[in-house]
Formats: C-alpha cells, structure tokens, sequence
C-alpha cells in the first residue's frame, strides 16, 4: 500500500501525541512531511551506495572491510607457511571488490523500496528508534539485493584460486558441522557481508540526519526532522 496523504496525516498525529509540548507535525501539509520523509530515506541510501561502491569502498574501511572467513583465519598462518600467503591476501583483495561491484546494483531497490512504503512501515520510522529506517530497507530490500550481488560476487571470486579451494573444504566440514553452513560457501559469504556493510552504513547516514537535521540534503526533510527531534 502506498502513502496517502491522509495516511501521512495519521501519522503525524501519533508523532504528536507523543512529543507533546514540542512543535507538531501539523505545522507542515501532509505532502511536505512525505516529501521530507522520502528526502532523508533516498539520501542515506545514496550516500551509502556511493561511498561503498568507490574504489576502496569496501576494503579501505574498517567497519565494513570484509575479512577471510574464520575456517580459513584459523590455518591462515598454516598458508603462509606453506607459499598460500599470496592467495589468501588476493582473496580478502577478491571479496572486498566483489562487494565494492555489488553494492553498485543497490540503488534501484532502495528506490522501489520507499516508493512502495506502507502506512505502518512509514509510521515506525517516524516514530522508531535512530535505524528505523534501515531496519525496513533490511527487511524490504534483503532477498532482492541478494539475488543482484550474488552473480557479481560469484564472478570476481571465481577468480581465484583459493576461493574454489575454500568451497570445497568448507562444504565437507559444514556437512560435519565443522564450519557455519551460512559460511561454507564463499559467494554466500560475502554477498551476506556486503548487505551488512551496505545497511551498517545507511544506519550511520540515518543516525547522523536525526542527530542534526541540518545535514539532510533538503530544507523540508530537514524541517520534519529537525521537529521530530524536538
């Protein structure tokens, strides 16, 4: 179901009512408070899509920066040792531009996703804690991102050499319960860290715009934050 106008107005009358005291939401017209809302959604989403699908997006940021699964951290010295160093490191270079291409098929999907934003979804991020709205791009954009990375990751991993190795192994230890069977494949790896990444840094835009409203790319979404935050 989309947002209404009259739905947005609902809305803004549950944010009052909590927030009694400070200036209300009824200040605005109901188109304003939906075009502010939209604003901050497509901003936070844009920002993280641009920032990670850069060169070193992925592999030149800690927070986010994708690392060898644990199975092989745990014989990594045992590699090195042996003449693999070079593999492992053109692995962890392998996954994290991987997932600098894949974030880069986010965009539309976050799109839709605000386009097709229910009453209730809209109601629980005015009213939500400080990642509402990333825990609905979560939730509404998971499966499809997933199927878009995939192929992507799949390609630049197949690359190397050490990646097929890994599949192999892991998925006979997953079979004894020896490795995660989330992690026994190492396109599912880090197609799953790259979605992590992507919304851990949507959370951040988000948190950063209710903090301070004044960094919201538009005056209105600026002004129906800045109330919010009252």
């Amino acid at each position: 179901m989309r947002i209404s106008v009259v739905a947005l107005g609902l809305i803004a009358g549950l944010v009052i009512g909590a927030s009694a005291g400070a200036q209300s939401l009824a200040s605005l017209s109901n188109q304003d408070a939906a075009t502010g809302l939209k604003d901050v959604l497509s901003q936070g989403a844009a920002k993280a899509v641009s920032q990670l699908g850069g060169a070193g997006g992925f592999l030149d940021n800690a927070k986010v920066k994708i690392p060898l699964p644990d199975s092989i951290k745990r014989v990594e010295s045992g590699l090195r040792m042996v003449g693999m160093g070079k593999q492992a490191d053109e692995l962890v270079v392998s996954m994290n531009r991987a997932a600098e291409m894949a974030v880069k098929e986010a965009t539309p999907v976050l799109t839709e996703s605000i386009k097709k934003m229910s009453v209730q979804d809209a109601k629980g991020i005015l009213t939500g804690g400080d990642d509402a709205a990333t825990q609905y791009f979560r939730r509404t954009t998971s499966e499809q991102l997933t199927q878009r990375f995939l192929p992507i990751v799949k390609t630049m991993t197949a690359k190397v050499k050490l990646a097929e190795q890994y599949n192999n192994l892991a998925g006979q230890a997953a079979s004894f319960g020896l490795v995660k069977q989330e992690d026994a494949n190492i396109d599912n790896y880090v197609t799953r860290k790259a979605l992590d990444g992507l919304y851990l840094v949507i959370a951040e835009q988000e948190r950063a715009i209710r903090k301070d409203p004044v960094g919201a790319a538009t005056g209105m979404a600026q002004k129906v934050f800045g109330l919010l935050g009252k």
